[in-house]
């Protein structure tokens, strides 16, 4: 019978972290871990701007289209009314909070979409469609 050594280390590595018998703190320490080298993470701390266009099935633009952007953590709605070539903007809005995206016209109404606090981007653009 052969040993797949590899696979025989990956599984003791893992019975000693989930058993608690093994502290890594986090970071691993000064200067890396036993897991490998130091690497800095960004942190998601700060404002962004979400913005985009609001459009039909033909993808032209929709002006005057009611565009909402609501806290997930707080339930606070901001809204936005579409420029005439469509646009929106919501500026200040907090990276460490989760956010709901959507617009609505004459009773027409563009999917939901999430802007997930794990998104490090400064600036979040996206296309709402009308359905």
């Amino acid at each position: 019978m052969s040993v797949n050594r590899t696979g025989c280390t990956a599984g003791m590595a893992f019975a000693v972290l989930a058993a608690g018998l093994l502290f890594l703190p986090p970071g691993g320490g000064a200067g890396g871990s036993a897991l490998g080298p130091f690497s800095a993470q960004a942190q998601n701390f700060g404002e962004r701007v979400v913005m985009g266009d609001v459009v039909d099935a033909r993808s032209s633009p929709v002006s005057g289209a009611t565009v909402f952007l609501k806290s997930l953590k707080s339930k606070s709605i901001r809204s936005f009314t579409s420029t005439a070539k469509g646009r929106f903007q919501f500026s200040q809005v907090n990276m460490t909070e989760d956010y709901e995206l959507w617009a609505e016209k004459d009773g027409r109404k563009t999917a939901t979409k999430t802007v997930s606090s794990w998104d490090a981007r400064k600036a979040y653009e996206t296309e709402l469609k009308m359905k």
